[in-house]
């Protein structure tokens, strides 16, 4: 039975409201089951559409289940600090204090609260590893550039799908005008380091037509598998910013930090919009 119910729509991952990536957040959400969850998710055509529920877990503030317009994820990062927003704005009170607790399809994710700043500690990867030479080469091509270009790539999955190649420079990230119509079941991060002294270390773009999505504007699982590679492998500092979103007028940033072997991925998050929705 449709009713009215709590509704906001937050941006994520940058200073500047509404230069971030956007997410509906659907609140008192316990009775809306998956195919209307889809149906919104499709019609509100953001990258992620959200929606909170009560915890299954004892351990858990509340549940998430999140939704591209094609299908649900079963961890994103910017849904996940845009409804921790929402869901604070809205009245909720951790269990215990400056920590909460998200319950997903991928289990518990932390996060931690420092004054306006929210931050999630990164799940752990599901797929890791080289690209095979075959996947290369059709990512060289729909991104129309030579193979010998990518310099380094990586399975970086923590729910979504994700890979990522490493290009010379965040210039050769920003140039890109890729075609992935003979890879649309592909979820990729580009990746290229700014020059010495910028504010950010690195560029990255996230192209997910497997979501539906032809490029995302601030990606935080993306960033978050990343950041564990990098910073695995000692390409990258214990803490960094990250900038995304250039290449589609956005100005995201995302904070990555590295504290006692774990990553969190923060940012600013700002509740955009608010009322209520008809579900």
């Amino acid at each position: 039975m449709t009713r009215t119910r709590p509704f906001a729509q937050v941006d994520v991952f940058s200073r500047e409201p509404y230069r971030g990536n956007p997410v509906a957040v659907f609140l008192e959400a316990e009775d809306v089951d998956a195919a209307a969850m889809q149906r919104i998710a499709r019609w509100t055509n953001l990258s992620e559409t959200t929606f909170v529920l009560p915890p299954a877990s004892p351990e858990a503030d509340y549940r998430l289940r999140i939704f591209t317009p094609s299908g649900e994820l079963p961890f994103a990062g910017h849904p996940t600090l845009g409804s921790a927003r929402a869901w604070l704005e809205h009245g909720g009170v951790p269990r215990e204090e400056g920590r909460i607790v998200q319950e997903c399809e991928a289990g518990l994710i932390t996060l931690r609260r420092d004054g306006e700043t929210l931050s999630f500690a990164a799940p752990p990867l599901i797929r890791t590893g080289p690209l095979d030479e075959d996947y290369l080469a059709r990512i060289a091509a729909a991104f129309g550039i030579a193979r010998d270009r990518i310099l380094d790539h990586q399975w970086v999955d923590n729910g979504p799908g994700w890979a990522v190649v490493r290009l010379a420079s965040a210039a050769e990230v920003l140039a890109l005008e890729p075609d992935l119509s003979g890879l649309p079941d592909a979820m990729i991060g580009a990746l290229g380091a700014h020059p010495e002294g910028s504010p950010h270390a690195f560029e990255l773009r996230a192209f997910a037509p497997a979501a539906g999505i032809a490029e995302d504007p601030v990606t935080g699982s993306l960033n978050a598998s990343v950041a564990q590679w990098l910073t695995g492998i000692g390409a990258a500092p214990a803490r960094f910013a990250v900038a995304q979103g250039t290449a589609l007028g956005r100005a995201g940033e995302v904070a990555i930090a590295v504290e006692a072997g774990e990553v969190w991925v923060g940012g600013a998050t700002t509740v955009c919009l608010r009322g209520t929705a008809a579900v």
